[in-house]
């Protein structure tokens, strides 16, 4: 049965395609195939407007043509979206067409020739190496068990890039024996090494010493038992909300905009330093968990900072 015939099907007498039991599959399946519930809930946003879209037009999503899928992209454009916006939704487009044709709902993939909209450079927010210094410092005159998590949590981020969902929930195991490197999970349910840094390891070290008094004795969440940084919420761990807030609060302490801090940040900061420092692109993809290394370039404007302070210190005609 094609895409045509099934959905003829879903419509019933009424003419009016029905919403599509397509989408709700390919949801499924991503959420059982161990993708983050965040990127779950996105592919659902972007295939619920793109369904509203075709149903508009007398068809489900899955039975949309080329020119439709074209004529969708035109919309979002002629309403303001943004072409990053615009783009994701098209990525989310291609993986929803890609499993139909491997389910073989389709015998095409309508995505397949189309051109992503065009979009300007992103450069990322980081901050600079004397601003990370100014927000540890803030940390490490945090006294007690609350100062030492947080100077944990704050070295581990910088040292390793990690997303914060990755950060957050990190079971105890993800600490390898020689305590030297962290065994992440990430998007796709795909694990990967990453090395701590000495300043980070040590600061884990000193954490894990009070690890402990963050689990009550008594009505604990078994799953709290289980994460390095644990605390009574619904999941057993640290919070993204928890750890936003206390980088904002640092952030205030450090005398830095409390907007311009959070996680992520962090996480193009890491980047960032590490290429301007000599790091070469493809390491860098495998420690930021990146599939494609087009994701990794949009930190290749530190290369070319570095290039000009190297042609400016170089080139003999730059010195006269």
């Amino acid at each position: 049965m094609n895409a045509r015939q099934h959905s003829g099907e879903a419509a019933g007498n009424s003419g009016q395609p029905a919403q599509s039991a397509q989408v709700e599959i390919f949801l499924e399946k991503l959420a059982a195939e161990g993708a983050a519930r965040n990127t779950v809930e996105s592919y659902g946003r972007d295939l619920k407007h793109f369904s509203a879209f075709t149903r508009a037009r007398r068809r489900t999503a899955e039975d949309a043509t080329q020119a439709m899928i074209r004529q969708y992209l035109k919309s979002l454009s002629e309403a303001g979206m943004s072409a990053g916006t615009s783009t994701r939704r098209l990525s989310t487009l291609r993986q929803f067409f890609r499993f139909l044709h491997g389910e073989r709902v389709r015998d095409d993939d309508p995505t397949a020739a189309l051109d992503s909209p065009r979009q300007g450079r992103r450069i990322p927010k980081f901050l600079s190496e004397v601003e990370v210094e100014n927000l540890l410092a803030a940390a490490k005159s945090r006294p007690g068990r609350e100062g030492l998590r947080l100077i944990a949590l704050l070295e581990i981020l910088y040292a390793t890039g990690l997303r914060v969902s990755e950060l957050v929930g990190m079971p105890m195991s993800a600490l390898s024996r020689d305590g030297l490197m962290l065994v992440v999970r990430g998007k796709g349910d795909k694990e990967r090494m990453v090395p701590m840094s000495e300043p980070a390891r040590d600061a884990l070290e000193n954490y894990l010493v009070v690890r402990g008094t963050f689990i009550p004795k008594k009505g604990a969440i078994p799953a709290m038992r289980n994460r390095l940084f644990p605390s009574r919420s619904k999941e057993g761990h640290l919070t993204r909300a928890r750890l936003s807030q206390m980088l904002k609060e640092l952030a205030t302490e450090a005398g830095l905009p409390p907007n311009r801090v959070s996680a992520h940040v962090l996480r193009h900061s890491f980047a960032s330093h590490l290429l301007a420092n000599g790091a070469d692109l493809r390491s860098l993809q495998q420690m930021l968990g990146h599939a494609d290394i087009t994701t990794t370039q949009i930190y290749t404007h530190v290369l070319d900072e570095r290039l000009k302070s190297l042609v400016d210190q170089a080139h003999p005609l730059s010195k006269k």
